[in-house]
């Protein structure tokens, strides 16, 4: 590509970001940073070892008591400068997100920078907001009051879907609470985090406030997770990863925040916009050629509209474009590599065998990481097909009969992070908010996200909040202050121990 050039120029000093320089990694190997949609390498640098962690770690810890120590309002401006820079920045920012993860450019500039910087803009606010409960005499001889602090400094380990998005999410929440951060990207896909951390320098965030360290999940990851300077992380990707971090975090006591895998249901009812359904269900799959933990997975419709809503699905994905991410008619680019696109075409492969492929299932004749939208219908409950986790362009479209069978079939999988219903009914509308197990629940559609609201889940999705203001729950320690106000040097209490009353 034309541009690859400017990449490399841009990274010539390497691809970790350590108090507010780029630096080459040390760990003696490296990595390709490649176009799925065309293979080509745009970018090779030196993975980080841990002794880039180490360093990465000492700059977060350094800058850590400065940060803290700015007031919230001082904290706020700077939010504000680097939500400017963002959106100044826009253009190159959607440029190399499509770049590295092979999505169309309508994606990355409509819907990942736009979001990224109304995350900066939100955490700007929230960052004066981190208040504790107000003083009150609860004991009556004392006043207590609530104080929330920032913990110190944060590790934290983002995905390959979403670099710029999920570097704003691990980030911003953590830096407005006063904490210092170094993440660490999926090695494959470390551009925009890089700069992501630029910007926040050129707005005027002090140097080691934000740290990438670009590496092995093996080697970066687990020495960042487990270092004893670092005091919370925070990882977003599929459940077994996630439960290996748990175990590294744990064995230092860290808190830990999880955001995994998911299965989503699509509960269509049979007094359901059947257009609207059929359109959400096309789109809440196939968003980001359907790497999206949070995409419509599994799709139940209530028998009488069952027929039409696979057609109809199976229709409009016909119609989608599949082609090149940097053609303004592009709807569906690439998967982020051909491993992932033969990952999908195995499940795909696999539940032929007891079920039925409307459309798609192969991949086109191309030297890109593409492969067909596809839908599936007539698969078992417990097949694979509809229990695993695909994270690809797949929709598995299943029939019930009552309401109660529609919401336990939403329910029958081991994930619980976003569902959709959709129905024209409030009662069933509100049975299904309660009843679906899953951090996100839509009605009548599929997939919108807001910088206001929190995003987590149940079960083996995970717990822990990214966005919103529950955030800061992750991100800082709740102190209790008590002042005594009798002025009395013996207190009544003391007669448990000495002395009688």
């Amino acid at each position: 590509m034309a541009n690859s050039f400017q990449v490399r120029d841009r990274f010539a000093a390497g691809a970790q970001y350590i108090g507010g320089q780029l630096r080459p990694g040390t760990s003696g190997r490296t990595q390709d940073v490649v176009n799925p949609a065309t293979g080509e390498v745009v970018l090779s640098y030196a993975l980080a070892g841990t002794a880039d962690v180490d360093a990465a770690v000492a700059a977060a810890r350094a800058a850590f008591p400065g940060w803290a120590g700015a007031t919230p309002g001082e904290r706020s401006d700077a939010l504000l400068r680097f939500a400017a820079v963002l959106a100044e920045r826009a253009g190159e920012f959607a440029y190399a997100e499509s770049l590295q993860c092979g999505k169309p450019i309508k994606l990355s500039r409509e819907f990942d920078v736009p979001g990224t910087v109304d995350n900066a803009s939100f955490f700007a606010g929230a960052a004066r907001h981190l208040q504790g409960q107000s003083a009150g005499e609860y004991s009556g001889d004392h006043t207590s009051y609530v104080r929330r602090e920032a913990i110190g400094v944060v590790g934290s380990i983002a995905p390959w879907n979403y670099p710029l998005q999920m570097a704003a999410w691990k980030v911003l929440p953590a830096i407005a609470a006063g904490n210092t951060i170094v993440l660490k990207p999926a090695e494959i896909t470390p551009l925009t985090s890089l700069m992501f951390a630029q910007a926040a320098t050129e707005a005027g965030i002090p140097d080691g406030v934000v740290n990438i360290v670009s590496g092995l999940g093996a080697v970066a990851g687990e020495h960042l997770v487990g270092h004893p300077d670092v005091v919370m992380t925070s990882f977003t990707g599929s459940t077994p990863v996630g439960k290996r971090v748990a175990e590294v975090a744990t064995a230092t006591v860290k808190r830990i925040h999880l955001e995994l895998g998911g299965k989503a249901p699509f509960l269509v009812f049979d007094d359901a916009d059947l257009e609207a359904a059929v359109h959400g269900a096309v789109a809440g799959s196939l968003i980001n050629t359907g790497q999206d933990c949070t995409a419509a997975t599994r799709a139940y419709v209530q028998r009488p509209l069952y027929d039409a809503f696979v057609q109809g699905v199976a229709d409009l994905m016909g119609t989608l474009r599949i082609g090149d991410p940097f053609d303004e008619s592009t709807d569906i680019g690439p998967l982020i590599s051909h491993a992932q696109r033969d990952r999908v075409a195995a499940f795909v492969d696999r539940a032929r065998e007891t079920a039925r492929v409307v459309t798609g299932g192969e991949a086109p004749e191309n030297d890109g990481a593409y492969y067909l939208p596809t839908l599936i219908a007539d698969a078992a409950q417990d097949s694979e097909i509809v229990q695993a986790e695909i994270f690809g362009p797949v929709l598995v479209v299943l029939p019930f009969d009552s309401d109660d069978e529609g919401i336990a079939l939403a329910n029958d999988t081991p994930y619980g992070l976003a569902s959709s219903a959709w129905t024209r009914d409030v009662f069933r509308a509100n049975r299904a908010t309660r009843e679906i197990q899953a951090g996100c629940v839509w009605v009548n559609d599929h997939i919108p996200i807001i910088s206001e609201m929190p995003h987590g889940g149940y079960k083996a999705s995970g717990f822990g909040k990214d966005m919103s203001a529950y955030s800061f729950e992750e991100y800082t320690q709740v102190k209790h202050v008590m002042f005594d106000n009798t002025a009395v040097a013996r207190k009544d209490w003391h007669r448990t121990i000495f002395g009688d009353r």
